[in-house]
């Protein structure tokens, strides 16, 4: 009985330090959330401005512009998946790669040949696991992206966008986008060829149309803008990936310092039980000691 209840008390430790270990890391990505909403909150006025600014030009001129047009035949389609870096965030990364996966099913269904880059270790790992290519891969950014790394990533797809003969028709980006602190919505969005809307509602017919005039010439206007906004869109991705891996690393870290505290207190009532059922033994042991002395006095008598 001893030895299981150093075996207890040995248990009881090793929760108690793995609890401090997820309410610091719980602590910690509670703060950074902040801060990355803030992030999001600040890049958001420049990608409403760009995005406007880009439909205005591709709604009120007649330029045909390579990252604005349709393809007859589709044939090769490039997805990239954001992912974090660290573990420790619950389904946030399956989540994100199931979606991706379904997308990738959807496009081969549509007979189109997928190509795969990727954001964050977690989806390297998977990837590389089950031995499918990878055409690039970009980490070490996943809780706190910069608007360099988003521009390394749409230089590099766009190039692929435009390369004729062995680049792709289609470009997709597949992420977490952060609605609160309980819901990440994984989310497809196909970013190129690109499809620029600006407000649900068309105007009515009484409403007068503004008259843009575009200098030096709208296709020099597109030709500086669209890559931009393509930028800025998967650095938007990016940044609402971020906030949604801390928020999921957050309830994470919540859940098992809760379930930590449990277990603590179930193997604290288990180790009474056996500290006192020891008790109760020796007492046994020493009554029944006694009345055998008693006994065997009364027989000498």
């Amino acid at each position: 009985m001893a030895v299981s209840l150093r075996e207890y008390r040995a248990r009881i430790r090793s929760v108690e330090s793995t609890k401090k270990i997820t309410r610091a890391m719980e602590l910690i990505a509670a703060s950074r959330i902040i801060k990355a909403q803030q992030r999001a909150q600040a890049a958001a006025p420049y990608a409403r401005e760009l995005t406007r600014a880009v439909s205005a030009v591709a709604t009120f001129s007649n330029v045909d512009h390579p990252l604005t047009e349709e393809t007859t035949e589709s044939n090769r389609a490039a997805v990239l998946i954001v992912t974090s870096d660290r573990g420790l965030a619950g389904a946030y990364s399956s989540s994100v790669i199931k979606e991706a996966e379904r997308l990738m099913e959807k496009l081969r269904g549509e007979g189109k040949e997928v190509a795969v880059y990727i954001s964050g270790r977690k989806g390297v790992a998977y990837f590389s696991f089950r031995k499918r290519e990878i055409v690039q891969s970009w980490t070490g950014h996943s809780d706190q992206p910069t608007y360099d790394v988003a521009r390394e990533m749409s230089d590099t797809l766009i190039e692929q966008f435009l390369t004729e003969e062995t680049g792709v028709d289609e470009v997709h980006v597949v992420y977490s986008r952060f609605k609160s602190m309980l819901v990440q919505e994984p989310t497809a969005v196909r970013l190129l060829p690109l499809e620029i809307v600006e407000g649900e509602e068309r105007p009515s017919e009484e409403e007068l149309l503004p008259l843009y005039e575009f200098e030096p010439s709208p296709a020099e206007v597109l030709d500086a803008l669209l890559p931009k906004y393509v930028t800025s869109r998967i650095y938007f991705a990016l940044l609402q990936a971020a906030a949604s891996e801390l928020a999921a690393r957050q309830r994470a870290m919540k859940s098992a310092t809760d379930n930590a505290t449990e277990l603590i207190k179930k193997y604290t009532r288990i180790a009474n039980q056996a500290r006192q059922a020891g008790i109760t033994q020796e007492i046994s042991e020493i009554v029944g000691g006694v009345n055998a002395l008693a006994d065997a006095n009364a027989g000498h008598e």
